[in-house]
């Protein structure tokens, strides 16, 4: 058997992105993959994984170091931390570490994809101008993500390969294990709505209810992940990528109180990750009675990144167009990404 002639080794497997980009890459039938995570995974198809530390330069080497076939690194990791300065040394280390152990093994590397996101533009801390485009003026650091794309633009110079940053607003799809997942925040937060008797609040900031707002599809991602990785036109390039429409929630938080049968009632300012915090037993109670997926209700959903998100009382989006230049025309529709991921939860028993 010959070798593959694209081998993708995608960093973050375990993720929203990650994880919907692998099995596309799978589906797509001429693609070798690896996954990299600290928890790893069973094979399946063409997907492999490894569990690994990324921020131990040893573990990285020793288990990335003889991955000579890849081709492509697509790095969708991420590591959390309490403030936005804290964010940059693991985050930059890891990929860093990631990089210095692949890139000197695959001498048949083409292209390293980077995913980022609207914090290029300080979307994170406050009003930003919008709609946001790649060639937006900076902001003050710190900041990872700019960190990450300038070690990449320095390791690359001189280098047969390219690299491309691409830059989701907040990516929907389906993840068991990775809480950051906003459908899985409206969906857990829903249910146990439904479950207490109560209306379906939103409860983000007053001015978050009417600002616009975008969503990108986990899906629709992947497929852009691996336009931007195989079209020479995209190399060294950051796009911007997005469902294509803007929403309100006060447009589309009744249509999603309907799907779990549910009314609405005015929104009230509430930190979920306070209000939440004492539901376990009742999720666990759930879970039980309705035979739904038994993981820890800490790895549900993370209410932290909810509040974040229903914290924008102010207009939150970037334009596409760059994207759809350089030939990449694909499109969701937001209100009927949630549906679909909603039934999706529902046929996979992770709600009610």
């Amino acid at each position: 058997m010959t070798s593959p002639d694209k081998v993708a080794l995608v960093v973050g497997a375990q993720g929203v992105i990650g994880r919907n980009l692998a099995a596309h890459l799978d589906d797509l039938g001429d693609w070798e993959v690896v996954g990299l995570s600290r928890r790893g995974g069973p094979p399946s198809g063409r997907v492999r994984h490894i569990a690994v530390d990324l921020l131990d330069p040893a573990d990285c080497r020793a288990k990335l170091g003889d991955l000579r076939g890849v081709t492509h690194v697509f790095y969708a990791a991420y590591q959390d931390r309490p403030s936005w300065a804290e964010l940059v040394p693991p985050n930059l280390a890891m990929l860093a570490n990631t990089i210095e152990a692949v890139e000197p093994a695959a001498s048949g590397l083409r292209h390293v994809g980077l995913m980022q996101g609207y914090k290029v533009y300080g979307a994170h801390l406050g009003p930003f101008k919008t709609p946001a485009r790649e060639t937006d003026a900076g902001h003050m650091p710190p900041e990872f993500n700019v960190d990450q794309q300038a070690f990449l633009e320095d390791r690359q110079a001189g280098k047969a390969w390219s690299w491309s940053a691409i830059r989701p607003s907040v990516v929907c799809g389906f993840a068991l294990g990775n809480p950051m997942n906003l459908a899985m925040v409206i969906a857990v937060y829903a249910s146990i709505c439904r479950e207490l008797g109560l209306p379906l609040r939103f409860p983000g900031k007053p001015g978050a209810y009417d600002s616009l707002l975008e969503m990108t599809d986990a899906g629709l991602l992947a497929r852009a992940i691996v336009w931007a990785a195989t079209d020479e036109r995209c190399a060294n390039q950051a796009f911007n990528i997005n469902n294509g429409d803007l929403f309100r929630w006060s447009e589309l938080w009744p249509k999603i109180a309907r799907f779990f049968d549910l009314e609405t009632a005015p929104p009230l300012p509430m930190q979920l990750a306070t209000v939440m915090a004492d539901k376990g037993p009742l999720w666990q109670a759930m879970t039980e009675r309705h035979g739904l997926d038994s993981r820890p209700y800490s790895e549900v959903s993370s209410w932290a990144f909810g509040d974040f998100v229903f914290s924008w009382d102010y207009d939150m989006f970037a334009d596409g167009t760059k994207a759809r230049r350089f030939g990449f025309h694909e499109h969701v529709e937001t209100e009927a990404m949630f549906m679909r991921i909603f039934r999706d939860f529902r046929e996979r028993r992770v709600i009610p």
